[in-house]
C-alpha cells in the first residue's frame, strides 16, 4: 500500500507499488502456496495471471509433485466475469469460483468451461470458502487483495499472517482503494497484532504481523 494506505489510484494505468525485489519476493511467495484468492474487482481492475513467474519456482514445484501453479480462486457475488480473462486464460492449475447462491446457475453457464463455479452462500461466505478448499486440499492460502477480501479474512480471524509492504509515496485521493474497507478486525488497539519482522526491500519496507496462534513468526 501507499503510505497513506491506498492499493491504487483513480487513473486507468495500474499503480505499481512495489519495486522488482518485492515482486521477485511475491512470486517465492506464491511458489510457497496451494492456492491464491483474488475478488472479483481485481480481476476485472487489474486482470491477473496469478502465476508464478520463475522458471525454477515452478519446476520446484513440479518435482514436489504439484502443478506448476498454485490453484486459481476468486469470490464473486454475481458470477458476471469474462471467461476470457486472463485469470481463467492462462495455466494449467485449477480454477475456482466461489459464487453466491443467487447466481450459482447463470456463473456456472458462463463459466463452467474454464472453471468450477462452487456455491459460496448468500451472500458468499469465507468461512465457508475456507472450509471447501481445505477440504480440497488446500493447506496454505495467499490472499492477494483486493481491500474488500483483504477485509473480510481480516475480520473474521481467517488470516494467520499479514506481509504488508508499504511504498514510499502519497496516493492523497479519497476516491481510490484502500487496503481495508470499515469492520470490526481482531487486531484492534486493545489485541495488538505481534509484528514478526521488518526488512527494508530497496525503497519499501515489508512489515509481517503473526495475527494468530497457528503462525509463530517463522
Amino acid at each position: 500500500m501507499s503510505i497513506d494506505g491506498y492499493l491504487d489510484d483513480t487513473t486507468e494505468e495500474r499503480l505499481l507499488l512495489s519495486n522488482d525485489a518485492d515482486f521477485d519476493r511475491v512470486d517465492e511467495e506464491r511458489a510457497g502456496c496451494d492456492a491464491i484468492l483474488v475478488g472479483a474487482t481485481t480481476i476485472r481492475q487489474d486482470n491477473p495471471r496469478l502465476l508464478v513467474r520463475s522458471e525454477r519456482r515452478r519446476a520446484a514445484r513440479v518435482a514436489r509433485g504439484t502443478a506448476a501453479n498454485p490453484v486459481k480462486v476468486t469470490v464473486t457475488g454475481r458470477g458476471d466475469l469474462d471467461p476470457g480473462a486472463a485469470f481463467f486464460a492462462t495455466g494449467e492449475s485449477a480454477k475456482l469460483v466461489y459464487c453466491a447462491t443467487a447466481s450459482v446457475a447463470g456463473a456456472r453457464e458462463r463459466l463452467g468451461a474454464v472453471a468450477t463455479v462452487v456455491d459460496g452462500g448468500d451472500p458468499v461466505d469465507v468461512h465457508l470458502v475456507s472450509a471447501d478448499l481445505a477440504a480440497r486440499g488446500v493447506r496454505r492460502l495467499m490472499v492477494e487483495g483486493g481491500g474488500s477480501m483483504h477485509t473480510q479474512f481480516l475480520t473474521r480471524d481467517l488470516a494467520d499472517e499479514l506481509q504488508l509492504v508499504v511504498a514510499p509515496f502519497f496516493v492523497g485521493d479519497s476516491r481510490a482503494p484502500r487496503f481495508v474497507h470499515d469492520g470490526a478486525f481482531p487486531a484492534g488497539p486493545k489485541n495488538r497484532a505481534r509484528l514478526a519482522e521488518v526488512r527494508q526491500i530497496g525503497d519499501v519496507v515489508l512489515l509481517r504481523y503473526a495475527l494468530s496462534d497457528r503462525f509463530d513468526g517463522g
